[in-house]
């Protein structure tokens, strides 16, 4: 998705509120790669960290096979600049009938994602055998599940305003965390993780909120019977990213599922889909998940005015539904979609 549709709906909001933006486009990903030798060029990173408050990142394609010297752009940004969650948001427009809003925060920075591999020859001539670690810290594990406890706090605080006066209960009445972990099995690892964020989440300040565990296989089981029943999840890194794209089918598809990677000093928006090589050029690519993205990151930055504008437009042109792109069932072109989003602002 061409970031340009991110930048103008900034520079849409810029017209309507005190809102001033300056841009600065930086090289990244497999292209990047090609052409530079290296995904993630030091200057993008040095200037992000100079230069930058915040970031919107492109849909880049990565080879499915082994490419010697190219490893993950945004992986290693996340690492760099130590943008420890990954929040995404699912939501069901107000006339869905079967009403889903819940968030789901990744932990970002290590887990299986460390990519730390090797493979070597099994000693009884067998065969190669292939081995991954799996790291789980406590200091990342504690400040993940503080991460989703605010979360929480604030979305409930956020749905109190909007219910004054409402005729519908929320579908949330109070705060809820959900830990996802495998400690039955994986008891040193995903046990750590689990009994650091119930440590991080026992503080007073959460304690209004409902702590529950679940299990990861049976949490996918659960998650797609009955949606509704969760508000944050927060789960380590791998569970964290096949429950989030398991839960955008819940809604409709990928090309609506926004994210953030956040740090305690930067945060990068980005969609949530892939680059969809097989619809490139096509001009069909549904844009709503780096508009939300938009609105992710202008939350995140405290610009929750801004980001309330931008999720409303969103939710008016698909409540309408008279301008869908084709994965929605509808038979407008990407362009189509950001200028109806862009006349609703």
């Amino acid at each position: 998705m061409k970031l340009v549709r991110g930048r103008r709906i900034l520079e849409t909001l810029s017209h309507t509120l005190p809102l001033t933006f300056t841009f600065t486009t930086l090289p990244a990903g497999y292209t990047c790669f090609q052409e530079t030798g290296t995904a993630l060029p030091p200057k993008t990173v040095q200037t992000l960290r100079a230069e930058c408050s915040a970031a919107l990142f492109g849909a880049v394609s990565s080879p499915t096979n082994k490419v010697p010297g190219y490893s993950s752009p945004i992986v290693a940004l996340r690492k760099q600049l130590d943008l420890y969650a990954n929040v995404r948001p699912v939501k069901t427009v107000a006339t869905a009938p079967k009403q889903i809003d819940l968030v789901i925060v990744r932990e970002n920075t290590e887990d299986l994602y460390v990519k730390e591999e090797k493979t070597y020859d099994a000693p009884n001539g067998t065969g190669k055998i292939a081995e991954a670690i799996k790291r789980i810290s406590e200091k990342a594990s504690l400040r993940i599940a503080a991460q989703a406890g605010e979360i929480a706090l604030s979305r409930h605080k956020i749905r109190g305003q909007k219910d004054q006066g409402a005729l519908a209960p929320p579908l949330h009445s109070s705060p809820k965390v959900t830990i996802t972990h495998k400690s039955n099995v994986l008891s040193q690892t995903d046990g750590l993780f689990r009994e650091s964020a119930r440590a991080a989440l026992s503080a007073a300040k959460y304690s209004g909120i409902e702590i529950e565990e679940q299990i990861v296989d049976s949490m996918v089981y659960k998650l797609f019977r009955n949606p509704e029943q969760y508000d944050v999840i927060v789960a380590p890194n791998l569970y964290g990213d096949i429950l989030s794209d398991g839960a955008a089918a819940l809604v409709g598809s990928l090309g609506l599922v926004p994210s953030a990677n956040v740090g305690d000093d930067f945060v990068i928006g980005e969609p949530c889909h892939g680059s969809a090589p097989d619809i490139e050029g096509k001009g069909i690519a549904n844009p709503i998940a780096t508009i939300r993205s938009v609105a992710v990151m202008l939350g995140f930055l405290g610009e929750e005015t801004a980001a309330a504008k931008v999720e409303a437009a969103v939710e008016a042109c698909l409540v309408e539904g008279r301008v869908l792109s084709p994965d929605l069932g509808g038979k407008s072109t990407t362009e189509e979609v950001v200028e109806d989003v862009l006349k609703r602002l």
